[in-house]
């Protein structure tokens, strides 16, 4: 992160400094690339695809279901082009650039030890700082709310990360690394620099926030702009949520992956199926403002952060308790259909898990039609009705999109698989969960034996341990059994 950075700023001093007497010298070499180009580009097309083929071959020998994710991830795309609006009109560098993005940062995120290292020391450092929560919600709620608890546990973080997400705002701090981040893309995938910019904000802030970065521009944004906007806030989550997320025991590194995944396939995702057929006003422009917030300190700009997420907090407890009871009623009747057929513990946390945090990554439902509806409406109200004539194909796109994620995420993800359970347990940290956890916490489940006078014991590797029972009641915090009930 910090070479990220440095990288940035020297670029920026180079550009400044040196950068017109480059242009000028290689402008030679420009002229000879445009002349090539019309026969490089399919040059370069066949040469990506024969790597891809092989790659798959090789890969998805050693697991042949991940070729299941891949089926679903050509189908989806296929289904978003068959419901374009101009099926001629398809930037395919748009779409091609975006998605080999995304593949590119799941590669990388999923499959490199350097990638898996960056975010998992990354999302670490996310769940030590919120939890600095701690220090208010005892302060309000006292100590044994806040221990017993599990919503005075994990709701005051939202309140938290939301009050810090507006003050990097106030900041400048969330404009300048969207701007960094909107570049990339924007060279890439040749958008235009406002649905750019909007979709990276997306990353980090909310659906309804992220139209706020390029507000002065929105009255004269194309249909296909607007619908580009409309799709990224579909995407992906805003960053209080996301610290609500990792609260709730979901693994930071994988939401975080997912975040920063879904802008390069929303954009493409959103070219596919609204392409450009208008003249923008704004392609080949450079320098876009971004707009502050309206905030006149600090303290207030903290203050409006932490109470924009009442709702946001309320809305929250209510999804949690219904989609957790539809949850194990699932896991319950699998659980049965398992044992009529001899599979003992069938649930709906294999493999799906990892699949799951990606594919859930997104505010693609319903009753965000409203919300974003609402937002961009108070901002534009001359836009009104061609915000509502793409809000419904956006909502498509952004439930597409998530569900791309998810399948990438299931070609590219390989299970860790644990040798020694009780040493990997006996040194985990059970704040976040991942599948080794849950490996290793089945075969506890599994060990454990409750003695007719109400003794626990357990058998196998577990037997004589002196962390056994301490594990058993971590691993009972995130997963279901009858093991628990003891």
């Amino acid at each position: 992160m910090t070479a990220l950075v440095v990288f940035f700023m020297c670029w920026s001093l180079f550009q400044k400094h040196c950068g017109a007497k480059v242009l000028q010298l290689l402008r030679p070499c420009q002229k000879c690339f445009l002349k090539s180009w019309p026969w490089l580009k399919w040059l370069l097309c066949v040469v990506l695809l024969g790597g891809l083929v092989t790659w798959l071959v090789l890969d998805t020998s050693r697991n042949p279901e991940q070729l299941v994710s891949f089926a679903g991830f050509c189908f989806l795309v296929l289904f978003l082009f068959a419901c374009s609006k101009h099926h001629s009109a398809v930037s395919w560098r748009a779409v091609f650039w975006g998605l080999g993005l995304e593949f590119l940062l799941g590669l990388f995120i999923l499959r490199t030890t350097p990638g898996i290292q960056a975010f998992q020391w990354l999302g670490d450092q996310i769940q030590f700082f919120l939890s600095y929560t701690t220090a208010g919600s005892t302060f309000v709620f006292g100590n044994t709310l806040v221990e017993e608890v599990f919503a005075f546990q994990t709701l005051p973080i939202v309140v938290f990360f939301s009050c810090v997400m507006s003050i990097l705002y106030y900041l400048g701090i969330m404009q300048w690394l969207i701007l960094k981040i909107s570049w990339v893309l924007q060279v890439s995938m040749g958008t235009t620099p406002t649905e750019t910019l909007s979709v990276a904000g997306n990353i980090f802030v909310g659906q309804t926030e992220s139209p706020l970065l390029i507000r002065p521009y929105l009255a004269d944004m194309t249909n296909s702009e607007i619908h580009a906007v409309i799709t990224g806030g579909f995407s992906t989550i805003a960053g209080s949520v996301l610290g609500a997320y990792i609260s709730f025991g979901i693994d930071a590194a994988s939401l975080i992956a997912a975040s920063v995944m879904a802008a390069p396939c929303a954009l493409a995702m959103s070219k596919l199926v609204y392409p450009e057929v208008e003249e923008s006003k704004f392609k080949g422009k450079e320098n876009i403002r971004l707009s502050c917030g309206e905030e006149r300190n600090i303290l207030e700009a903290a203050s409006n952060g932490a109470a924009a997420s009442v709702g946001l907090v309320a809305n929250i407890a209510a999804n949690l308790i219904a989609f957790l009871a539809v949850l194990e009623f699932i896991n319950a009747a699998l659980r049965w259909l398992g044992e009529m057929v001899d599979i003992e513990g069938l649930s709906f946390q294999e493999r799906a898990e990892s699949i799951a945090t990606f594919a859930l990554c997104g505010f693609a439902n319903f009753s965000s039609i409203g919300i974003m509806l609402g937002g961009l409406t108070s901002l534009v109200p001359q836009r009104k009705s061609d915000c509502a004539s793409v809000v419904l194909r956006a909502l498509l796109t952004g439930i597409c999109v998530s569900m791309l994620n998810a399948c990438l995420a299931g070609l590219l993800h390989v299970p860790t698989e644990v040798s020694d359970c009780t040493t990997f347990l006996r040194n985990t940290n059970f704040s976040s969960t991942s599948y080794a956890m849950y490996t290793c916490c089945k075969q506890l489940f599994a060990s454990s034996v409750l003695g007719e006078n109400g003794t626990l014991s357990f058998t196998g590797s577990w037997a004589g341990v002196e962390d056994s029972v301490l594990c058993l009641v971590q691993c009972c915090g995130h997963y279901n059994h009858t093991a628990c009930a003891g």
